[in-house]
């Protein structure tokens, strides 16, 4: 393991007045094109606006790579000690453990870049706010393929979700998932807690499946899913469940992103060119696609009625 000071001398970053030094700057945390720790400050930099506006106000677990995405992964609940007093938390409380956790929160493009600091890739925010975070303001449809499915087949689903969403008169915004899946983000407005969100999931899941029965899945026991579907996991709404931001870099060599992109964009879009070295320059080119998404929020009252429908559980 690499020792402080090896990997050049620490880089004073001005983020909107605010000094964050990043250590060790020139250590490689990508493998394919040899990406340092400062390239990943510099890439949340360029898409400042939008990774700000995917967590802003959420509680976050940070997933940490101390020696670079070929090391060992930390899950950080807890936000990292040595914090600036300008770093602002959200508690988030565990009953069945008896525990509490102190998670960042962040307000402003400075607390990401610490945290790109203390060596975070990923953010993982949750689908609540600081405000209320036992009611979620955003529902997540996770089009997750299973190893045999060609994107095709997700590009399929997505389509059918954003057909659906419409006759709900609902608006989703997409984004590629940094892996082979899709995501796709609706406003909420904050009047359910978790498990309710999760069974609106749920129904809304069934009825796709309905729809596209020989593409999509929404069997929860990976052993009896057919290898060749997309899996709608709805449990990514359930409480304490986090999947990568939107605009987040996620931990593998190539440092693929979770982009965001228009509908128009979905027959063409490619998840494997969408990395850290490519994305900057679209976010200058085009914006955030994700701009608008606050400016709406959607009930589940419908979703909720055909999760009563299909005699899904409460």
């Amino acid at each position: 393991m690499a020792h402080g000071g090896e990997f050049g001398q620490p880089v004073l970053l001005d983020i909107d007045g605010l000094e964050v030094k990043i250590s060790n700057p020139d250590r490689p945390y990508f493998t394919a094109r040899g990406e340092t720790k400062l390239d990943l400050a510099r890439y949340y930099q360029g898409v400042g606006p939008g990774i700000v506006r995917a967590v802003r106000e959420r509680p976050c677990m940070l997933h940490r790579f101390p020696d670079g995405v070929a090391g060992p992964k930390v899950h950080q609940k807890r936000l990292p000690r040595g914090a600036p007093p300008w770093v602002e938390t959200v508690r988030l409380h565990f009953p069945r453990y008896g525990l509490h956790a102190d998670e960042l929160c962040v307000t402003k493009l400075a607390d990401v870049i610490w945290a790109v600091q203390m060596s975070t890739v990923e953010f993982h925010p949750w689908n609540s706010r600081r405000a209320n975070t036992e009611k979620p303001d955003e529902w997540r449809i996770d089009l997750d393929p299973m190893p045999d499915a060609p994107f095709a087949r997700v590009r399929l689903a997505a389509q059918v979700c954003r057909e659906l969403l419409a006759e709900l008169g609902a608006h989703g915004y997409p984004k590629t998932s940094g892996g082979r899946g899709l995501h796709i983000y609706v406003r909420i407005h904050p009047d359910h807690g978790f498990q309710d969100v999760r069974r609106a999931a749920l129904a809304f899941a069934r009825e796709v499946e309905r729809r596209l029965p020989d593409d999509v899945t929404t069997t929860w026991w990976r052993k009896d899913r057919d290898p060749s579907a997309v899996f709608i996991d709805y449990n990514q709404n359930a409480r304490d469940h986090t999947i990568a931001s939107a605009w987040s870099v996620r931990g593998v060599p190539d440092g693929t992103v979770s982009t965001p992109f228009e509908w128009d964009e979905l027959d063409a879009i490619d998840p494997r060119e969408l990395t850290l070295a490519t994305v900057p320059a679209r976010f200058a080119k085009s914006g955030d696609p994700h701009a608008s998404i606050d400016d709406i929020a959607h009930r589940l009252d419908t979703l909720l009625e055909w999760a009563d429908r299909d005699g899904l559980p409460e």
